[in-house]
Parts: C-alpha cells; sequence; structure tokens
C-alpha cells in the first residue's frame, strides 16, 4: 500500500532515485514495525510467538458466543481466545504509523517536496481502514490468507499490464526486462505469489510443496502470450 501511495503521488513513468529512497523508507518503516511487534508479544525479545491454539473460526469472534448457562442468563466474560494474534496486528498497524511519521516527513520534504506529503495522509487513511478490516474480518484473512494474497497478486500483475498502450508482445517483453521499474513491480508481484504458495502448501503436508514455485512467472507469460487477443483497438478494428 506504501509503494503504490508513493508511485501515485509520484506521477513518474521511469524509476528515480528519489522514489527508490521512498520505498526504501517504505520497508524500513513496516518492517521495523513488524520486528517490534513480535519482539512485544510473549515470550517478550524473542522471535517465537507463544499462542493460543486457534481451532476454528468462532475463537476469533468470542464476542458472539458468550455462555448462557441453563439457558437463563448471559455471562460477558468476553476474551481474545487466539491471544496475541488479533491484538498483533492492532500493534502493528499502530507502530507502523509512528514509524511513518518519525520518518516519512523529512524524506518527503527532501526527496518529493511537493506531493510527497500525499504518500502519508492517503496512508493515515488506509490504516485505520486495515485496521477496521482486521476487527471485522480477522479470522476470515487468517484462515483465506494465502488465497487472498494468490488472488491479489494475480489481479495486481494483470491490471500492471493493462495500463501499458502498447499491448504488443514484443513490448511487454521488451518493458518487463529493460524497463527497471517494470523489472522491480514484476518481481514484487513475483514474491508476494511465491509467499502465498509457500503459505498455501507448506501445511498441506506435500512432499515437494516447493516445487510448485515454478508456476510464479506463470501469470505474467499468460498475460504476455494472450493479450494481443484481449487489444480492445485490435478487436474495435474487427
Amino acid at each position: 500500500m506504501h509503494w503504490f501511495c508513493v508511485d501515485l503521488v509520484a506521477k513518474r513513468r521511469s524509476f528515480s532515485i528519489q522514489v527508490f529512497i521512498l520505498h526504501l523508507s517504505c520497508l524500513f518503516e513496516v518492517g521495523i514495525a513488524a520486528f517490534i511487534t513480535i519482539l512485544w508479544v510473549e515470550p517478550i525479545w524473542s522471535f517465537r510467538i507463544k499462542s493460543c491454539g486457534v481451532i476454528q473460526l468462532a475463537d476469533w469472534y468470542t464476542l458472539i458466543h458468550n455462555p448462557t448457562p441453563n439457558y437463563e442468563k448471559a455471562l460477558h466474560c468476553t476474551q481474545e481466545a487466539v491471544y496475541p494474534l488479533h491484538t498483533m496486528g492492532f500493534v502493528f498497524y499502530g507502530l507502523c504509523i509512528i514509524s511513518m511519521l518519525s520518518i516519512r516527513p523529512y524524506l518527503s520534504k527532501k526527496y518529493l517536496p511537493h506531493t510527497g506529503k500525499m504518500a502519508i495522509y492517503y496512508a493515515l487513511y488506509f490504516f485505520p481502514i486495515l485496521g477496521l478490516l482486521h476487527a471485522v474480518a480477522g479470522g476470515l484473512i487468517y484462515y483465506a490468507f494465502p488465497y487472498i494474497t494468490i488472488i491479489l497478486s494475480v489481479v495486481s500483475n494483470a491490471t500492471h499490464f493493462s495500463f501499458k498502450l502498447d499491448k504488443s508482445m514484443k513490448d511487454l517483453v521488451r518493458s518487463s526486462v529493460a524497463d527497471l521499474r517494470n523489472a522491480i513491480i514484476i518481481m514484487g508481484h513475483w514474491i508476494v505469489l511465491a509467499y502465498g504458495i509457500i503459505a498455501l502448501t507448506v501445511d498441506k503436508g506435500m512432499p515437494h510443496p516447493f516445487i510448485l514455485l515454478t508456476l510464479v512467472p506463470l501469470p505474467t507469460v499468460f498475460y504476455i502470450l494472450t493479450s494481443r487477443f484481449t487489444d480492445p483497438n485490435k478487436i474495435h478494428n474487427d
């Protein structure tokens, strides 16, 4: 989200050192927030997380499962049954905001003095939205995370290519290899897709789950090979 917002406000089709520095800042902000979040939970100052086991989806929504002994009066004793998995999300988002406000304004003022601040404003909007989404749909995201990651990666990859004015196979291949900005964006999509595949297959007991990583370039290759069949200009001309 940070990288998308920085790219959006930069309004540059080519890669520049200024935008690259802001991208590195975004990566550092999120990384340090995740690092501190992991160290904060039990056991403190350890990279291990001691959590209550997740048995079913209802464990994430104890608020709607208050017991009623003898069917008389409901006992409102709601606790976080999946602690600290739910709490960690809110702590992480809060630390992301703190790290962003501590670092980004100075870099934005120096490298993108006119439009850089807008990326910060966008983040101050999407972080509360992400927090609300985590509060309402945290359990659903927990179970569907690999599928969500894979789908978003494929859709985002196709969206990136769809903005190309020249959709010929030759130009798509050339821009994907020769243009540093496009190459980095495609590699980012591949990393996210690979992460989703690993998250989906590692716990399934597959004998060789990492073989599926060979499918990571498939959405990109498929789009490039089939783009000429979906070019609107050719459809209208025909």
